[in-house]
């Protein structure tokens, strides 16, 4: 199985802001927006957006295992979201925007919650709470085709809904490794 395709799937606020982080990184297969973890067959973002469906907006990665790891893709994950806010994620608020890795397999799971453990003792975020979920991987619906790309053709768009989220990584992440230096 290491040196097939496999997948990863997180969730951590709009779908639009989550797939241009990973979609560039050498060992990608591709990305796409989508919808899991709820009650409801084929969603549509309406559905998802009411908070009646229990889905999260969430990417499903597919990657290349020899050129990328899952741990990379979970430390990169952790770079990109606020898992300190279990209530959305930077101005997307519900449960719709909820912080989750979803594990596919054993591997993927002990990795996932290594790695939060270890995000914890580093004390980046403080006294804050890592409160991040990690779920057991549910049936992924790709989004509507409008979402897919989104950030490739609406950039003044994707501008504006990246500003809070790139705030919070320079100010926790970019310190960091200021501190790491």
């Amino acid at each position: 199985m290491a040196n097939e395709i496999q997948t990863a799937i997180f969730a951590g606020g709009c779908f639009w802001c989550m797939v241009e982080p990973f979609d560039s990184l050498p060992g990608i297969i591709k990305v796409r927006s989508g919808y899991t973890g709820g009650h409801v067959d084929h969603p549509t973002y309406e559905q998802v957006s009411s908070h009646k469906t229990g889905h999260t907006e969430a990417v499903k990665i597919w990657f290349d295992p020899k050129k990328i790891s899952y741990a990379e893709l979970v430390d990169l994950y952790w770079q990109v979201t606020d898992p300190t806010d279990a209530g959305g994620q930077f101005q997307d608020r519900g449960d719709n925007y909820r912080p989750v890795i979803f594990f596919s397999s054993d591997d993927q799971y002990k990795t996932a919650l290594a790695s939060k453990q270890k995000l914890a003792d580093s004390g980046v975020f403080g006294d804050d709470p890592i409160v991040t979920k990690i779920e057991k991987a549910q049936t992924f619906w790709e989004a509507e085709d409008y979402h897919q790309d989104f950030y490739k053709y609406n950039q003044a768009r994707m501008k504006v809904q990246d500003a809070p989220r790139d705030g919070f990584i320079k100010e926790h992440w970019n310190n960091k490794q200021k501190a790491d230096d």
